[in-house]
């Protein structure tokens, strides 16, 4: 076989393999048997090895032929990767309804009947992974890259490359045609958007997408059996098992966990105009999306298909923590804008975190950077949805009241939003007689000045909360450093609360102010630091000075001052 003939058999099986990667992977579709496929695969690599100039980015074999990174370089967004605010009742998904009706509603410019004010939602899987942004040049896949910070990520394309669902290059798998390639799934467009999307695509040269990438439940304890017998740590849970496998600077060790990936996103406008339309694309040209998802014409159809999913979440073969909701009109989505950490136009209405019984062996009160004084259930350490819980927060006097709580009661713990450890209620009936009642201290835990008793709110019945008067005390300066150094306000890079520690007890700084007269000749001589590193903080302080009035108010921790309001007064004072 010469080199002419070797080209287009390399561009048959390429084309496929491609056809049963989409078919297995995407579709869940199997034609030819594994050792078939293998074959065609090592045929092709033969080929490549013979004629190695032509090899492609795109080609099949590319997916697991990158050297290991020594670090992984970071990237910027064009578009920030948001987070989401959560709702876990029904009553909460409806005054989220009624804030953005009202916003929508107040602007005349739309021009839209009442009755179509938000033109419906959709609806679907709020998976548990690690979310990515896509980048394809020219069809190509050319960088794959984490959430990060929302603005800066990590490039892990090598590591992307490994997972089948995301296909090398973009191939029409229905956008253009009629037909369904599965019956789960409508890819069609109404014939105008279609044209539309389809002169678009011949001529973007770069176009982005974002997904989430998961581990499935039975991938993950298929791994587990492996590192059982290996003598490896086992992974704690899917979500922890992805976003550690695309962080791995081993793409080998990323491809042997056999990750999966779902778009939700397409941030490249090719005339979509719902987000409905976004999923229809993106599984049009080869990704898999999710196949449940759901237009809803009113919020009553979301509620039926959260509650629907919440009896069945077991039945698929991913996790996911509840339904994401977004406004299906895309014209909206500006006109409703972000608020705080995450847009007004979706919401994830969670699921009821999962619960757990354990023993409190101790109530602790912490410090915060206002004074306030929070007590803190430390537990008897417990799994409750894959992660090992061993402290809760108690928020107040009044909740441990409400509670009936005592130290050395058993409780129920609840992951709220699965994420936060939340004491749902005490279990008296198990009570041996041998439990304490806890009181609030009259005296500060840390600096042991007194402590003030304060009424928060001048409704009747308004809520206590406990204060160190000390504004000097040790616990309230290192929270408040630890805060105004932190990634959302300040964002010194290398001031974490070890070195926040360390600089306190050598006296060098006291408040947030005394950071900028820092020198690097204070840092070397301390432990910790070197000439090097004394120089990266010093460096990472001076240049701290350059963030936004919004952030720097943020930073000062002023009491029921957060993100939100600090942007408000920034830009009601900006000079």
């Amino acid at each position: 076989m010469d080199k002419k003939e070797a080209q287009k058999r390399i561009e048959k099986l390429r084309e496929e393999i491609n056809h049963h990667r989409y078919l297995y992977h995407v579709l869940d579709k199997i034609e030819i048997s594994d050792a078939a496929l293998d074959s065609l695969k090592h045929e092709l690599e033969k080929l490549e090895e013979k004629y190695p100039d032509l090899i492609t980015p795109d080609s099949p074999t590319q997916r697991v032929g990158g050297k290991p990174l020594a670090k992984f370089k970071k990237v910027e967004h064009s578009k920030p990767m948001i987070s989401l605010y959560d709702a876990f009742s029904k009553e909460e998904m409806a005054d989220w309804e009624k804030r953005i009706k009202k916003l929508v509603s107040q602007s005349s410019a739309l021009g839209l009947p009442k009755a179509e004010l938000l033109g419906g939602y959709y609806a679907e899987m709020k998976m548990d992974g690690l979310a990515v942004s896509l980048i394809y040049e020219n069809g190509v896949f050319v960088r794959g890259a984490t959430r990060g910070d929302g603005k800066i990520g990590e490039d892990v394309t090598q590591n992307l490359k490994t997972i089948e669902a995301i296909p090398l290059r973009l191939i029409d798998y229905g956008l253009l045609t009629t037909a369904d390639s599965s019956p789960a799934i409508d890819y069609r467009l109404p014939p105008k958007l279609k044209a539309v999307v389809c002169s678009r695509l011949a001529v973007a040269n770069r176009i982005e997408f974002r997904g989430e990438v998961i581990m499935a439940k039975k991938a993950l304890v298929e791994l587990n059996k492996k590192y059982e017998k290996q003598g490896k740590p086992l992974l704690a849970n899917p979500r922890n098992a992805a976003a550690g496998s695309i962080r791995q600077l081993n793409p080998e060790i990323a491809a042997e966990r056999k990750l999966d990936c779902y778009i939700y996103g397409v941030v490249t406008d090719l005339g979509q105009k719902t987000h409905e339309d976004e999923h229809k694309i993106a599984a049009g040209l080869g990704f898999k999306t999710g196949r449940f998802n759901k237009y809803c014409k009113n919020m009553e159809e979301v509620i039926k298909f959260h509650d629907y999913w919440a009896k069945k979440r077991d039945e698929l073969p991913y996790e996911f923590d509840g339904v994401v909701v977004t406004v299906n009109n895309l014209s909206l989505h500006k006109k409703l804008g972000v608020v705080g950490k995450g847009p007004r136009y979706m919401m994830a209405y969670k699921f009821a975190g999962e619960e757990a019984t354990t023993i409190v062996e101790d109530i602790v009160v912490q410090v915060g950077r206002t004074g306030a004084l929070t007590p803190v259930a430390h537990l008897k350490p417990v799994s409750v949805g894959g992660v090992m819980i061993s402290r809760a927060t108690l928020h107040n006097e009044a909740e441990i009241k409400r509670l009936g709580l005592k130290i050395g009661d058993t409780v129920i713990v609840k992951r709220a939003g699965d994420v936060i450890p939340n004491i749902v209620r005490a279990l008296p009936k198990l009570r041996t007689g041998k439990e304490k009642a806890f009181h609030m201290p009259k005296k500060c835990p840390i600096c042991e000045s007194d402590v003030e008793r304060k009424e928060i709110g001048e409704k009747k019945g308004a809520s206590v909360a406990y204060y160190c008067l000390n504004k000097n005390c040790f616990a309230q300066n290192r929270r408040r450093l630890i805060h105004f150094a932190s990634k959302s306000a300040m964002d010194i890079v290398g001031m974490g609360p070890k070195i926040v520690d360390l600089l306190i007890k050598k006296e060098l700084v006291s408040n947030p102010a005394d950071l900028y007269g820092l020198r690097k000749g204070d840092l070397a001589p301390l432990e910790r630091f070197a000439e090097k590193s004394a120089e990266k903080l010093v460096e990472a302080i001076e240049k701290s000075k350059k963030v936004s009035l919004a952030r720097f108010i943020f930073a000062l921790g002023i009491l029921h001052v957060g993100e939100e309001t600090a942007e408000l007064l920034a830009r009601n004072f900006k000079f």
